[in-house]
Formats: C-alpha cells, structure tokens, sequence
C-alpha cells in the first residue's frame, strides 16, 4: 500500500515558477514508477510527466516539455515537479500517481495509487 500526499500548490504570475512535492509513505516507493497529472474541472485527467523507479527514464507531455522537470529522491520518499515558465493555460489540480513498475507510465489506468491533488493556479 502506498499513500500520496501532495504540497507545494498555489498561485503564481505568468512565467513564474512553482515546485510541487509528492510525499509517499510505504516501503515500496523506491520500486514504484511515479507520474503527475492534471484535471482542470469540466475536462478529462490529462498526463503530464513519468518517472521510472531509479528515476533514469523520464517522460513529458508535448504541453510542458522543455518547461517542466520530474525528479525523485527515494531516500526521502519523494517525487517533485519542478515548473518553470508557467502559463495560464497550467492551471490545474495537479495529483502525483504510483504503481509498482521498473519503467514508466503514462496512462492514468496503468497506476494504482493517487494522491488528494494540489491546485496550482497561473495569472495572467
């Protein structure tokens, strides 16, 4: 079992930056692929980045590619989303995912564990 819990939400100007944080309890977080999406009300979950177990395989939606950057620190039981140049169009509740896996994922099917969400909001 794994328990997700997200932080690091807020609001932010245009071209700012913001960092959310996943803090994951268990023993199994370092054997577990790790993904972020977003859910703006009224439109599906949309995918935003992947990270394998080790944290060598790395994956991006076209949206934030080049803009945002997923890294983990398994000592600490943690998955961040760095987020730079934000745009209105980022505004979202943002929510960190798990499943046990040695790759990545990028379907929200694929993961077995979710967190409450964290809202991160971009003005323009």
């Amino acid at each position: 079992q794994v328990q997700l819990v997200e932080s690091g939400g807020g609001l932010v100007q245009a071209g700012g930056s913001l960092r959310v944080s996943c803090a994951a309890s268990g023993r199994t977080f370092s054997r577990c692929a790790m993904g972020w999406f977003r859910q703006v009300p009224g439109k599906e979950r949309e995918f935003v980045a992947a990270i394998s177990w080790s944290g060598a395989g790395t994956y991006y939606a076209d949206s934030v590619k080049g803009r945002f950057t997923i890294s983990r620190d398994n000592a600490k039981n943690t998955v961040y989303l760095q987020m730079n140049s934000l745009k209105p169009e980022d505004t979202a509740v943002y929510y960190c995912a798990a499943r046990v896996g040695s790759y990545y994922y990028i379907a929200g099917n694929e993961y077995d564990y979710w967190g409450q969400g964290t809202q991160v909001t971009v003005s323009s």
